[in-house]
């Protein structure tokens, strides 16, 4: 018996403490294969080990064998979201007398409550689990279709979707552009299942069969990647000059009234410095974007701030900025609706445009009235300083600007949603994602996030331009090639020009239709297999 063999054994026989925390470490492992690590061939420590907890409860009779399965899943999933997400504990530490109470919600309790999506996952794989190498196929379609569901079930949180372990490299994540995330998510988990055929299954020959075909999906991604990206750049769109602003200002200090004049001072001062002795500040950009809830205050009610950005502006200059929008009161409210926008500013002062959060963040930014007035009562407080949270914007459209190609506006977590990120109407020139990452901190929160944007890109054929209050403001081309970028932490400016769009690839034309085949086809594969 081979070593291989002699560690799958271990893992099948386990039992108790000793497979939980096997399920909990290995599924912790599969982390590092997102970013800022991106070690993309780390994921064949937790899917192979998918297996083996899975084969573990074969032996049990039908019920205990799923509850064996979705209890191994379900530790699974919690190690890999406790690894994943634990960034979220710095975002209770911005006003740590307010929120470091609740921090265990953020950091334990939410990475419990989405293991429950691996656990079905693991449930439904041991229901129609064969032997050999098609309970390899079953799995992939089984944990890919869980988080579809994580995605869409109860507004949905598709953050770290295990597709985002073969996104790193941009050779391998070129295949989102034909089956998207969740697609990409089936083939990662495939092909990092495939190594538990070596310690368990058919002997001989035959045993190489799954770690074979994996390799030559590896290959088949990589060779499509190097067909698909060009060597030389993207062309940019002329007549565009983009300036992005990235102010890096604490969190604590961002949302505070009193911090109003200085807050306004510093992105004047910094979206007029020059980069170089060949720049001249924002006289050479034909548009200043600033990033997400730029002010603590309401912009269009504030003449005073209108005003001075006028006066940086020069003309035929643009403006666009997040800020907090007040809507028109109704007949029966105590306040007017208070949206997470982005606004447009011409070079007179003027709003000309803006485009209100849709898919606003659960506790984060709205809470339900009965919960709100609960945590009210408890004499708490909501992370947003607005009574009852932010109003959600009535429907994706895209933000009109002069001078520029119609935009996919994304605020912040908008633009983790695969298939969902592209306003109606004709198609956008490009994704625009204002974002402030600064609760939480020097993490891997913000690449991850960054991460999955550029994934966007890919998915969409489109390029995007990212400007995030702490960072990391980049442009990317519709490859998910970074253009230019601002580091983790830096207040900076970055003139930039906007990449032209590409052609619409497959999966923005045809959404999770590919994806639907593809765990369609898993799944009856599986079935046959189980079958003979």
């Amino acid at each position: 018996m081979s070593g291989f063999s002699r560690l799958a054994d271990r893992v099948i026989l386990s039992w108790g403490w000793p497979r939980r925390l096997i399920a909990l470490g290995c599924g912790a492992v599969g982390a590092l294969a997102l970013a800022p690590l991106d070690l993309w061939p780390l994921l064949a420590v937790p899917m192979t080990a998918a297996v083996w907890l899975i084969d573990g409860s074969v032996a049990e009779s039908r019920s205990g064998g799923l509850w064996s399965a979705a209890t191994a899943g379900w530790w699974w999933g919690f190690g890999y979201h406790l690894a994943g997400l634990w960034w979220l504990g710095a975002a209770f530490l911005v006003e740590a007398d307010k929120f470091a109470w609740a921090m265990p919600l953020g950091v334990v309790a939410l990475p419990a409550f989405l293991a429950i999506f691996p656990a079905a996952g693991f449930a439904l794989a041991r229901m129609l689990w064969p032997t050999g190498a098609g309970r390899i196929l079953i799995l992939a379609a089984a944990l890919a279709l869980s988080e579809w569901l994580r995605g869409h079930v109860l507004t949905g949180f598709p953050w770290n979707v295990y597709g985002m372990m073969l996104a790193g490299p941009a050779w391998l994540a070129q295949s989102a552009s034909l089956i998207g995330l969740y697609g990409l998510t089936a083939l990662a988990v495939a092909i990092g299942a495939a190594p538990a055929a070596l310690g368990t299954g058919e002997a001989g020959a035959a045993r190489w069969r799954a770690p074979a075909l994996a390799t030559l999906a590896l290959a088949s991604m990589a060779g499509f990647g190097a067909w698909r990206i060009p060597p030389e750049p993207v062309a940019a769109v002329s007549g565009i000059r983009l300036r992005l602003m990235q102010p890096n200002l604490p969190q604590d200090a961002k949302f505070s009234p009193r911090n109003s004049e200085m807050i306004l001072s510093h992105y004047l001062a910094l979206s007029d410095r020059a980069t170089s002795p060949a720049t001249s500040g924002v006289q050479d950009a034909t548009h200043l974007i600033w990033p997400e809830s730029a002010f603590p205050f309401l912009l269009g009610r504030t003449p005073q701030a209108l005003a001075r950005i006028a006066a940086l502006l020069p003309p035929s200059t643009t403006l666009i900025t997040g800020a907090a929008r007040a809507g028109e009161m109704l007949p029966g409210e105590s306040r007017p609706p208070i949206y997470n926008s982005i606004q447009v500013v011409n070079d007179e002062g003027v709003i000309t445009g803006s485009y209100d959060k849709v898919h606003l963040v659960p506790f984060g930014e709205y809470l339900p009235p009965f919960l709100d007035r609960l945590i009210r009562a408890l004499g708490l407080s909501e992370f947003v300083s607005v009574p009852g949270g932010f109003a959600s914007g009535n429907r994706r459209t895209p933000l009109l600007v002069r001078g520029l190609p119609p935009a996919a506006a994304l605020i912040c977590y908008e633009v983790i949603f695969p298939g969902a990120a592209m306003p109606g109407g004709p198609r956008p020139g490009f994704i625009l994602n204002l974002t402030n990452d600064g609760w939480f901190g020097q993490t891997s929160g913000p690449y991850q996030h960054l991460a999955q944007a550029r994934l966007r890109a890919i998915e969409e054929g489109l390029p995007l331009v990212r400007v995030a209050n702490t960072g990391i403001s980049a442009v990317a081309d519709h490859y998910g090639r970074i253009r230019a970028a601002l580091p983790l932490g830096e207040a900076g400016v970055l003139d930039t020009t906007l990449p032209r769009a590409g052609a619409a690839p497959p999966y923005a034309r045809f959404g999770d239709l590919f994806f639907a085949g593809v765990v369609a086809s898993l799944m009856l594969a599986g079935v046959i297999m189980r079958r003979r």
